[in-house]
């Protein structure tokens, strides 16, 4: 197979992919993002990165949101959502930071192929994406590509999604947006 009809198979997974997530489960994160003071976000490795690049989308809709770990991370309080995008729902430093939020009594919300997991049970709101772990040994959905790429992929889109959601709910487009974005580089 040649890179391009790669992509083309790409693509398609993600395509299926879409068909497979609940809208209700969306609509629960879109509302508690709204309903919250702050919007704290976490991952680990690649969908770590998918976080963050949702962290800095809401900061451009004016969302006090922040990346776990960054330096500038304000406190969690009661008033706060922490959103966990995790394949497994099991990486312990994850768990630990959903036990923390839970402890605190702040709302927690996880993206993961496993609703089941511990950070599933922790959370208040699951949004099932289709997906393999990892080491592709378990999951109810097959994929040509490696490791966790369809889940981390699939988490992305589906943050620009929420995003998109989001936009309409609060009648934003893309020019009031920009008035935020990053202009001293």
């Amino acid at each position: 197979m040649q890179t391009t009809q790669y992509l083309a198979e790409i693509l398609k997974e993600l395509n299926h992919s879409a068909d497979l997530i609940s809208d209700e489960e969306a609509e629960k994160l879109v509302n508690g993002i709204l309903e919250s003071k702050k919007v704290f976000v976490a991952g680990a490795g690649r969908s770590g990165f998918m976080a963050k690049s949702f962290a800095m989308r809401m900061m451009h809709m004016g969302i006090d949101s922040y990346v776990i770990g960054e330096t500038v991370t304000p406190n969690f309080e009661k008033e706060d959502i922490l959103i966990i995008g995790s394949g497994s729902g099991e990486t312990k430093s994850l768990v630990s930071m959903a036990e923390k939020a839970k402890s605190i009594g702040g709302k927690i919300a996880t993206v993961t192929i496993f609703p089941d997991s511990t950070i599933g049970q922790l959370a208040d709101i699951t949004i099932k994406l289709p997906g393999s772990p990892k080491d592709q040994s378990e999951g109810d959905y097959k994929t040509i590509q490696p490791m966790g790429s369809l889940f981390e992929q699939t988490l992305l889109l589906f943050y620009d999604a929420v995003i998109l959601r989001f936009m309409k709910k609060k009648g934003l487009d893309t020019n009031k947006m920009y008035g935020r974005h990053a202009n001293l580089e």
